[in-house]
């Protein structure tokens, strides 16, 4: 039995795809120090896998953690704009000197693939649109000055070391598991959790900024392909849906299926965030074989049918 390694696991990605391990009878390890990820995330299968509660900086709990390890899908990340603004050491530490770490661990331990999330933040506020993988990066934040870093270890690895790396680089994820209380969550989520409670949303910004929400099934679809694609080693794909919509439009369309009077609040526009972003996903669909089964709209519709 295929044992996998998810680091950041019981996340809101990271539990996704866990669950989707399990589903198809593989073996799951997961590594997580907890400080955004949640077991209860976790609850339906944790007797299913192995927990390692433990940070990806230390030597000696990512040791234990890829021994026996056949492939490492590597969600664990500082994944905050703002807050890697206030730590950009930190964002460092853990985003681009926990990769490496990671990496070396795995190679001494003969780990054969490792797919890395990464981040469409890399990309910064370049005027061209779609975004490719081929753009020079823009690097607006700290976050996306580790990730990239991140990055070009995995490339280093696979090119050099023989290890093979993949790289994925997210748009805006969103799904259930999205917790709307931490700075961490997404924008669908908080706006969700806010109009469904009665209460007013506030966008940052004129609300006119654009972005790519691709949902979370897609996503744990891609991070599977990868690595199971030889042709994949090396290379860094786009995971994105290529549609943008506004922020107003998603505040707009939630005010409706929330059935929300409250009007629109509007505040300053955050340190490091990009104004516009949609990708050009077809070397995903190319090589991959990806493509995004959830659209935007019934995304949306399967978080909030229950509200």
């Amino acid at each position: 039995m295929t044992l996998n390694l998810v680091t950041g696991g019981a996340g809101f990605i990271g539990s996704h795809l866990v669950e989707a391990l399990l589903a198809r009878g593989d073996a799951v390890r997961v590594l997580d120090n907890l400080s955004t990820g949640r077991l209860e995330n976790l609850a339906a299968v944790q007797h299913q896998l192995e927990f390692i509660e433990g940070d990806i900086r230390d030597e000696t709990v990512v040791a234990q953690a890829v021994r026996g390890v056949d492939t490492i899908f590597h969600l664990a990340a500082l994944v905050s704009v703002p807050e890697s603004m206030q730590k950009p050491r930190q964002a460092e530490e853990i985003n681009a000197l926990g990769t490496l770490k990671l990496l070396e661990a795995a190679q001494a331990a003969g780990v054969r693939c490792l797919v890395l999330s990464s981040t469409c933040a890399v990309y910064g506020d370049d005027p061209i649109l779609p975004k490719t993988e081929t753009m020079l990066p823009q690097l607006k934040s700290p976050y996306a000055v580790s990730k990239l870093a991140a990055e070009g270890y995995c490339r280093l690895f696979a090119d050099s070391f023989g290890l093979e790396a993949v790289v994925l680089r997210y748009f805006n994820v969103f799904g259930p598991r999205q917790d709307p209380s931490s700075p961490y969550s997404g924008v669908i989520s908080i706006f969700i959790d806010r109009l469904s409670q009665g209460r007013p949303v506030t966008i940052y910004g004129d609300g006119e900024q654009t972005r790519d929400f691709v949902f979370v099934a897609d996503v744990v679809q891609a991070n599977l392909l990868a690595a199971q694609k030889p042709e994949a080693v090396g290379q860094i794909f786009n995971i994105g849906t290529g549609q943008a919509t506004s922020i107003n439009r998603l505040a707009q369309i939630l005010q409706r299926s929330l059935n929300s009077s409250h009007p629109l609040q509007y505040g300053p526009a955050r340190p490091g965030d990009v104004l516009h972003s949609y990708a050009d996903a077809s070397p995903a669909r190319r090589v991959l074989g990806w493509q995004p089964q959830v659209s935007f709209e019934a995304g949306l519709q399967r978080l909030t049918a229950d509200l």
